[in-house]
């Protein structure tokens, strides 16, 4: 087991960025790792079993964050079906190697410093899988960066999409309204409406002035989503605890949501250099409309107010076409080292492109913009 704070007791000076200086992605700092992995949220109880990659060199340092799996919890990239068929003809699918940020479908860089040392940590993680018999090693939500480089590599590309808001230089919430269709329009300022005739309004408490107790108020809406579905919260409270210390490079943004000067439900995100990170929310009460309200309309506000150009509110949900947020393709990269599966997998991840293809086209047929207004 190689955790991040062991590799950064041995090198204070470890950048795990590409270019050495602060990274855009606010999860690609170590301190938003070592919290994770600290407050034993990422851990060998919790399913993620540190063992980062690390190359060193007088010129810089490469790291690939990854960790051992024994199941496929929390990673936002089903792959079900792949551990089924292993399972099915007596290969152990897991565990398996991951290089993502635990929790965090969102995409980065994984590919963390001196890119020159690429070759010597592939080899690295390969020797790893013999080592241990493992058969997969999976970079989920990479960069484009990162495609490029791993691309010689020989990994398989598995298609998905998710839901990007752009910022076309709006002035207001109601300039980007312009921009619909009537009804589209008028659907949007009907939800709105709803929750302020509700006599709910919200306080946007920024990173530079988040408290604790800020976090254990957070902390009890964001039980509540979980507890709804019958489930453990993936993140527990020393986590947004820890992170506190660190909010000036991790950038939380709370949006709570009031009633009567009392707080009934929160969103969160992270704010990166041109890009705002929908994470978690939850409320203590059901009102209509509140999750658009706080997960989608806040974000798109704040970032028309501070000029930023893209709001990447989670993954999933049709339901974030018609409130203007735009498909886009992303991938996700897949070493397999059994040449069966490898050839299997790759077909399936073909076949699959298609119909991902199909359903981003068939988005674009129902933008909620006016014709003029096309994306």
């Amino acid at each position: 087991m190689t955790l991040l704070s062991d590799l950064l007791n041995i090198s204070n000076d470890l950048n795990i960025n590409h270019s050495g200086a602060n990274p855009k992605n606010p999860f690609e700092n170590q301190e938003y790792f070592q919290c994770l992995e600290q407050s034993g949220c990422a851990s060998k109880q919790s399913g993620w079993l540190p063992s980062h990659i690390w190359q060193q060199s007088a010129s810089g340092d490469l790291l690939i964050p990854t960790y051992e799996k024994m199941n496929s919890y929390g990673e936002f990239i089903f792959d079900y079906v792949w551990a089924n068929a292993f399972t099915q003809h007596g290969i152990n699918y897991y565990p398996k190697l991951v290089s993502t940020i635990p929790f965090t479908p969102c995409h980065s860089n994984k590919l963390m410093g001196n890119l020159n040392l690429l070759d010597q940590a592939v080899n690295e993680i390969i020797d790893l899988m013999n080592k241990k018999n493992i058969q997969s090693w999976h970079i989920l939500f990479p960069s484009d960066i990162d495609i490029t480089q791993l691309e010689p590599y020989g990994l398989i590309k598995r298609y998905g999409y998710r839901f990007i808001w752009k910022n076309y230089d709006y002035q207001s919430f109601n300039d980007y309204l312009d921009k619909f269709k009537s009804r589209q329009r008028k659907n949007i300022k009907n939800e709105r409406e709803s929750v302020e005739e509700a006599n709910v309004s919200f306080e946007v408490i920024d990173s530079e002035v988040i408290e604790e107790f800020h976090w254990e108020r957070f902390f009890q809406f964001y039980c509540q989503t979980y507890f709804d579905r019958g489930q453990k919260p993936y993140l527990n409270l020393a986590f947004f605890k820890s992170i506190n210390a660190y909010n000036d490079k991790t950038h939380p943004v709370i949006f709570f949501a009031k009633h009567r000067d009392e707080y009934i439900g929160a969103s969160l995100c992270f704010r990166g250099e041109d890009t705002l990170y929908g994470r978690h929310w939850g409320s203590s009460l059901f009102l209509k409309n509140l999750h658009f309200e706080a997960c989608y309309y806040q974000g798109i506000e704040y970032c028309i107010q501070n000029k930023i150009p893209y709001f990447d509110p989670g993954i999933q949900g049709e339901h974030k076409l018609r409130r203007g947020f735009e498909v886009t393709k992303k991938s996700s990269l897949h070493l397999i080292l059994n040449k069966d599966f490898r050839n299997a997998i790759e077909k399936f991840c073909n076949d699959e492109e298609k119909h991902i293809d199909n359903y981003i086209e068939s988005c674009k047929i129902y933008t909620p913009f006016s014709n003029d207004c096309r994306i």
